[in-house]
Parts: C-alpha cells; structure tokens; sequence
C-alpha cells in the first residue's frame, strides 16, 4: 500500500503560507499573476461585465463591493425596442424597475433583463437565463417571480450574502476584533479629521504629499501639515491621530487618501446623475494636452432640472491614445456605461470645428447621429466667432500688418523685465503727475497699475484688452522706446526706432482705435456666449444684435472714430484709403464672416426652436413649426402626443397673453424657470418638454475649456505624475464644488468603509 502515498521528506520543508494554499485553489488564469482591478472602470452594463471567477479571488469582493455601491443598472429613459412578429411585440417594461428595483437590470447591450445578486453571488454553473444570456421573454413576467422563488432558493441567498458583504458588523474580523464604543468614537473623530483636511485641498485644487513626510521633517506635505493644524487646534482630534494613533490605523497613507477622494468623487457624481434623472441632455466635448503629454477628453453634460434652470455639469476625463472619431465614441459609451447614462438620451452636441469632431461623413457627431438622429450636432458658437476673428485678421494685410506691429511692441517694451519695470516707472511718474494737476481724480480702485498684456493665441477677446492697455499708455511706451532706440548697447535698438516710426503715423492709431471698437462688439458677444446658462435663442439673439451694431457702425461710425482727429487737407488725401480700404473692407469683412460662420441659424430646427421665445408678448409663436419641432423628436413624441399638443398650444398662449405672472419674461430660460415657478410645466407637459429640450440644445464649449483651465491648476508641473484616475477624481470635486460642498461627510465616510473591510469600524 506504501505506493499509494507520498513518503515524507525527513527535512523539514518552509511552512506553506495562506497565499500558496490559495493559489493551489485558483483557477488556471489566476496563476498568470494578480492583476490590480480599476474599480471606476467596471462596466455598468450588464451585458458587458466578466464573469466573478474571472477575476482574482482576493479582488472578487472588492468587485462585488464596487457593483453594491453602485446599485442595479436600471436606465429608465432608455428607449426599449420591441421584438416579435406583428401584433405580438414585446418589450421590456421599466416598471418592472419598481417592483424588483434590488436587484432587476437591463442591458442596453443585449437588450435583456439581467439579477445583480445571482450575478454577484450566484451559481456560475447553473444555467439561469438572468446570470449568462439575460431574460428575454418579455411576455412572461411569470418567470420573474420563478427566479426569484421560495425562501431559501437561489436568489434569495444570493441577496442575503449581499446584504451580509456590505454589512461589516458581520464580517469575521469585525467579530474577532470587537472594538469598543471608545474604539469606534475615536475612529469616526479620526476619520472625520482625515476628511476635513481632504475637503480643504481638493476646494483648493492643493496636492497632498510631501516630499518627506517624517516626523522630524520641517515641511510634512499639505495634508500631514493640515491634520497637524487641526490636532493642535481640537485637543480631542489631537488625541486620536497622527503619532497618537494606532500603528494600523494612522489613515494617512496615499491609499487611503485615494480611497476618501474617491469615495468623494462617486458620492459627487452620484449626485449629478441623481440631479440629471430621466431628463435629456446635451454632451460637450473636447480634447487637450496636458503636463506629462497625455492627450485627455473632457465630457461634460448639459441639461434642465427640476427648477427649470440650464445646467453644465462635468462628468469626467478620460486619457485617450488617439484622437479618432471611433476611438472617442467608444471613450464616451464607455463613461456612459460607468454612469449609467444611455446614449438613447442624448438630444445634443457641442464641439469645436475640428474634423474629426463635425465631419459631415465619419466625424464623431455623425457616428453618434447614425444611433440617435435626435441627438442634433452645434458648433460651438464661441468658436465660430474666434474663427470670424482670425479669418478678418489673415484675410486683411493690412490689419495682418497692424497685428504684427502690436506684437513687436510688445516683445520690446514687454520682452525683459528691466524694460517692463521702466515702463512701470514712467507710467507711475505720469500718474503722479497728473494727479498733482488735477487731469486725474483720486479714489480707491482707481489709477491701479497698467501693462502690456500680452494676448493668447486661441482667445481674440484678449486681444481687445491688449489694444485697450496700448491706448491708455502708449506715451509711456513712447517713451520706452526712445530710450532703447539711444541705448547702443541695446539689441533691439534697431527695432524700437523702427517701432517708434510705426507708432508715430496716422496709419496705426487709426487702426487701433478701428479694431478696438469692432473687438469691443465681438468681444462682449464671446464673453456672453460663454456663460453656463446661454441658450440657443438668445445666442442667436446676440448674434443678430452684433451684426446690427456692426453695420451701424459701418453706416454711421466714421465721423466718431475721427472726431478726435484733426481735419488736415493733407490728410483728406488719403480718405479712400482709410475709408473704404480700411474702415469699409474691415467692417465688411468681419460681416462677411459672421454670416458665413452663423448660417446655422436658418436651419429649421433653430427656425422652429426660435418660435417659444416669449419675447414682445410672444409675437414669435407659430404653432405649425412648434408641431413641426415636435416631429423633429420622434422619440419624445408620439402622434398620440403631437394631436395632444395641438391643443395644449391653442390653450397655453392664450394663457400666457393674458397671465401677468408673464409679462416681460426674458428669454426661453426665464420662461422655463416661470412655468415651474407657477406649475405650468404641469398643466402643459408636452410644450415644457419643447421647452427642455430647446434648452438642452448646447451653444458653446466654453465649460470644457474650464475644465482644462482647472486641470493645469490640479495636475501642475509637479504633480505631473498623477494617474488618470487620480486626476479625475481631483478634477471632479474641484470644478463641482457646489456639489461636493452639499454632500454630508457621513455619506462620504460609509462609502468609504463600504469599499473594503477597514479595521476601524464607525
């Protein structure tokens, strides 16, 4: 019988540890190496996720975790197809959500009905449709109630060990370890502690490490220095952390601080989407480079909530290897799928002129339309005015020559700080003597200290700031200039006496003055069409009253750009060049461009959105092209609903002709806030919803570009070598502060807990 044993080694060979024994246990593609779980990128979608035993046993209940958290996938604005034949189609039905909102989820994926728990916790080898392909049966709501079963089947089982998984009073290490009520006080003082020094940086955009974070260090990093701060401000924090915790316990480490921002971030967007609900919504996009050279997108969603008010919120920010319309629409579905957002919603998009975003063919609007038509493409409004803007400045030599001028001004007066102080001083000195005389008035705010400022390449409004700083001190840059031109051991010596030539003439104080005034126009436009709450009308509005004061001031400006300007004969010699070549073909040129740019506003949809607006007393009403609007949305109205429409139009203006409560509302925004105010988004439900809709229609991407803005104040140049997940959270709670700001640290705090077993309990 010896052959039927193993004999035994008479050396004593290494105690197995628990992590061979659990090797031995794992399956095959387990023994390849543990590979670290991105929980933020588990997808939502049912359809779409792996198998439990697909990943490593000791990640499984992290997994299981991070699905309870985000509870069942249930998109209920979805739009849910029928299947079958004739008059027995089928589809699912989302009321189901409420009767079995648990555990019930739908796949958009596979179009199927899927159980969360069974999913979590069930049996892998027993066939049950709501674990491997998903229930289809839609004329069958029996075989719901099947799966669900007696007491102890299956499903029930399953939903207690969910239950018992978030529950860590039942966890065996909480049961061995039982921690006293002391223990637990002093935990949840520490924790909320750690919490509030993690608030106070991420409001900040602040980073949190050191680069020696001892004890003796002079300088800890921002959080170790500001739980200090509040240790020795609270004598019962002071008590419960940092070398007066417990080894195990110090909730200082870089883990656990990405653990707390995380936990932050999921509650912040928890509550976006939680504020978004089954309304339709806009995507904003677009890309940009950032400090360690990843190409990142940003997406932020436009919509109304439950106040009517135009909302953008940002959602996230995803590193994406190629800037492919493909690659950035599978980028997008899958932050939809994180989010439990269905692309069936989307009602708009807003882009910059990029090809591979507006192409007619293959461009990321058009791959979007081919699912959803109803999700209506707009450029940017912002960036098509920055576009008229360039095109006047390359399409004119004249003022192409102007603008170079100006540049070169600005790197010989502005190039060096020497120069720059002396022009700092010679202003002051005129200040302070024109105060002495009395040419300037005195007072708090005034006469503050004025420089070239130098303008940006992509943001023409800042041009006009940098003309308008020229014009108020450009006897002193004169007066730099005269001093560089006698330096002979300057290098531009040569340049400011030509500059000094340049300034002198008529030619460029004309122009400045022309392109201040056209600049001021488009400028307060650009500054307009940037604001969070613009909507398409008055966008187009704005637009329309531009081009207006544009040709006003081509009709009628020339006399009161050149009333300051003395009547010489010699200059009457040159008015067709100044008058036609220049002030004309400027003016021209720039109304040339605003109406190629803008022809968008004589599609039939902006025509039709264009008839809610309840300016003068409603006198653009047209009931034909709000029916006609109401077709453009086949998904949202239904011929049922567009007969029902007919007759809430005829009634509603009627109503609002003679309701004072409406009297001078401004805009479709104002309407929208004023039908929710006095309940009529109630009493005409079909006409709010063309309401919403028109306001969900993007104008700019300006919200984007903040975005960006505040990503090269979080990832700075040495906070360069922060994950993308890092970042994102960071980003998420920094440019959604209102929203972070009203989220309870006790919300906070059990997500926290709920991620993983903590050896603190609450």
């Amino acid at each position: 019988m010896e052959k039927y044993f193993k004999k035994q080694s008479t050396t004593n060979p290494p105690s197995p540890t628990l992590k061979n024994d659990k090797n031995e246990e794992m399956p095959s593609s387990s023994k390849k190496g543990r590979v670290e779980v991105n929980l933020t990128d588990l997808p939502v979608d049912p359809g779409l996720r792996n198998p439990i035993s697909s990943y490593h046993p000791m990640d499984r209940d992290q997994v299981r975790r991070a699905y309870l958290q985000k509870g069942p996938c249930q998109p209920r604005d979805h739009k849910f197809p029928y299947t079958g034949c004739g008059q027995d189609k089928r589809r699912f039905n989302p009321f189901w959500f409420k009767d079995y909102g648990s555990w019930l989820e739908y796949s958009i994926e596979k179009d199927a009905a899927f159980c969360m728990c069974c999913y979590l916790f069930g049996e892998e080898t027993r066939y049950d449709a709501f674990i491997t392909q998903g229930f289809k049966s839609w004329r069958k709501k029996e075989r719901i109630e099947n799966h669900v079963g007696g007491p102890n089947s299956v499903h029930n089982q399953a939903y207690e060990k969910c239950q018992n998984l978030l529950n860590q009073e039942q966890h065996i290490e909480t049961i061995i370890v039982k921690q006293s009520s002391q223990a637990r006080t002093d935990y949840r003082i520490h924790l909320k502690a750690t919490l509030a020094s993690i608030r106070f940086l991420l409001r900040q955009g602040l980073p949190f490490r050191g680069h020696d974070e001892s004890q003796d260090s002079n300088n800890m990093g921002n959080f170790l220095e500001l739980l200090q701060v509040l240790a020795n401000q609270n004598e019962a924090i002071k008590r419960v952390v940092l070398k007066n915790a417990p080894e195990n316990l110090k909730l200082t480490s870089p883990k656990i601080q990405e653990d707390i921002v995380n936990a932050a971030a999921i509650e912040t967007t928890q509550a976006i989407i939680s504020e978004l609900g089954d309304a339709p919504f806009s995507l904003l996009v677009d890309e940009s480079r950032e400090i360690s050279i990843k190409e990142q997108m940003a997406v932020v969603i436009r919509y109304v909530d439950k106040r009517g008010c135009v909302i953008e919120r940002f959602l996230a920010i995803e590193h994406v290897t190629d800037t492919k319309a493909q690659s950035l629409k599978l980028a997008i579905e899958a932050i939809f799928s994180r989010h439990g957002l269905s692309m069936s919603s989307l009602r708009g998009q807003g882009y910059d002129g990029a090809a591979n975003m507006k192409g007619e063919l293959n461009g990321l609007q058009r791959l979007i339309q081919n699912e959803n038509p109803t999700a209506f493409y707009v450029h940017c409004f912002a960036h098509q005015l920055q576009l008229t803007l360039v095109a006047v400045a390359k399409d004119n030599n004249l003022i192409d020559a102007f603008f170079e001028s100006v540049s070169m001004v600005l790197n010989v007066v502005g190039g060096s700080c020497k120069r720059h102080d002396m022009l700092q001083n010679i202003q002051a000195a005129k200040v302070i003597d024109a105060l002495d005389s009395g040419e300037l008035e005195s007072g708090r705010g005034l006469n503050q200290k004025t420089g070239l400022k130098r303008p940006g390449d992509t943001r023409w409004g800042s041009h006009h700031d940098t003309l308008i700083n020229l014009l108020l001190i450009v006897s002193s840059v004169v007066d730099v200039l005269e001093i560089i031109s006698e330096d002979n051991t300057s290098e531009h010596k040569g340049s400011a006496t030509n500059l000094l030539s340049v300034l002198d003439d008529f030619d460029f104080a004309f122009k400045l003055h022309l392109m201040r005034d056209i600049l001021g126009i488009t400028n307060e436009l650009s500054k307009l069409l940037q604001r969070k709450d613009q909507n398409i009308i008055t966008a187009m509005e704005l637009v329309r009253v531009s081009k207006q004061r544009l040709q006003r001031m081509r009709d009628d400006g020339w006399d009161s750009l050149l009333f300051e300007r003395s009547r010489r004969k010699a200059e009457l010699t040159n008015l067709h060049h100044f008058r036609v070549d220049i002030f004309y073909a400027t003016i021209d040129l720039q109304l040339q461009e605003l109406n190629r740019r803008f022809n968008v506003v004589n599609t039939e949809l902006l025509l039709c959105v264009a008839c809610l607006d309840p300016s003068d007393s409603f006198s653009a009403f047209d009931k034909e092209k709000l029916i006609r609007l109401s077709q453009l949305y086949p998904n949202d109205f239904s011929d049922l609903d567009r007969g029902r429409l007919d007759s809430q139009l005829s009634t509603y203006i009627t109503n609002m002709c003679t309701n004072s409560k409406f009297f001078g509302v401004k805009g479709i925004s104002g309407l929208a806030q004023k039908m929710v105010e006095t309940k009529r988004d109630i009493a005409y439900p079909l006409i709010y919803l063309l309401l919403k809709l028109a306001l969900t229609l993007p104008v700019a991407t300006a919200t984007v570009e903040r975005v960006f803005s505040a990503m090269k104040i979080v990832k700075n140049r040495l906070r360069n070598r922060m994950e993308d997940e890092w970042m994102n959270d960071c980003l998420l709670v920094y440019i959604e502060k209102d929203i972070f700001n009203s989220i309870d640290d006790e919300m906070i705090m059990q997500r926290f807990q709920n991620m993983k077993s903590r050896k603190g309990q609450l």
